[in-house]
């Protein structure tokens, strides 16, 4: 794939890689790197489906150096070790970085803002997918400082439930918002990054699957089955596609929110 636009010699991190929009971007990605210096980094909480994607990715690119991370980043431990991995990694002379936090839960949509009583449950659930991401992200720039050549590119995935309220999705709202404050202030503190929140659009996974299934407030399962019954719903390819121009591009304002229909 010679022919396709690319980022060169890189070392990419994509954590959540292990199925749905995770590992469509690591498939893709792979495509878009010089694979002879390169190295794709994997991070999720299945061993079986992560090996089961290196195997994939060498199909697509056999020269691309490969890594996987089993890890659950709700955890501290598993946090280091991932960013111990990255430190680990020799690729000297690389043209981009790139850190796709795309880890994330949709939480427990079977209840309302009044039925959290348990603070050790909401903390839980933020530290998967809010400080987790934080202390990644942190992590990673400081193993790969900054220097002349390299571009440096860190992507949040993020949702329409950053900007708006959706009933009975509090903890995905509110994980979603506190993520995309937290990359705009990073963007504002260094401007030598480039900090993108791409909103991936309804996609055909798992979590949709959960979302129109098990939500308490019946407008927004109604919608979200609606999404699926009307043929609505996007196929991750679709959307990885979108992202993978617009960071080719790179015609973003560093920290903006862009979502797949803008």
């Amino acid at each position: 794939m010679s022919d396709v636009p690319g980022f060169g010699k890189a070392l990419v991190i994509i954590t959540g890689a292990s199925r749905g929009f995770g590992r469509a971007l690591a498939l893709e990605v792979a495509a878009r790197v010089d694979a002879t210096g390169s190295v794709l980094i994997l991070a999720a909480r299945s061993d079986d489906k992560l090996h089961e994607l290196q195997t994939h990715v060498t199909r697509v690119a056999s020269e691309l150096t490969v890594r996987c991370v089993t890890a659950d980043l709700s955890r501290k431990e598993d946090v280091e070790r991932v960013i111990t991995v990255i430190r680990e990694t020799q690729c000297a002379d690389i043209d981009h970085l790139l850190l796709f936090n795309n880890a994330a839960s949709l939480g427990d949509v079977s209840r309302y803002c009044r039925d959290f009583t348990d603070v050790d449950e909401v903390d839980s659930y933020l530290s998967f997918n809010v400080s987790s991401a934080l202390c990644l992200t942190t992590g990673v720039l400081r193993a790969v400082p900054r220097r002349v050549g390299l571009t440096r590119v860190i992507i949040n995935i993020s949702s329409l439930c950053a900007i708006k309220p959706f009933a009975s999705w509090v903890l995905y709202c509110t994980g979603k918002a506190a993520r995309e404050m937290m990359f705009r202030v990073l963007a504002e503190e260094e401007p030598d990054l480039r900090v993108l929140s791409y909103a991936p659009g309804p996609l055909d996974t798992d979590m949709q699957l959960q979302a129109r299934s098990s939500s308490a407030d019946g407008c927004v399962r109604s919608a979200c089955s609606g999404l699926h019954a009307q043929g609505q719903l996007l196929t991750c390819e679709a959307s990885v596609s979108k992202l993978m121009k617009v960071l080719l591009e790179g015609n973003f304002t560093s920290g903006a929110h862009l979502d797949f229909y803008d």
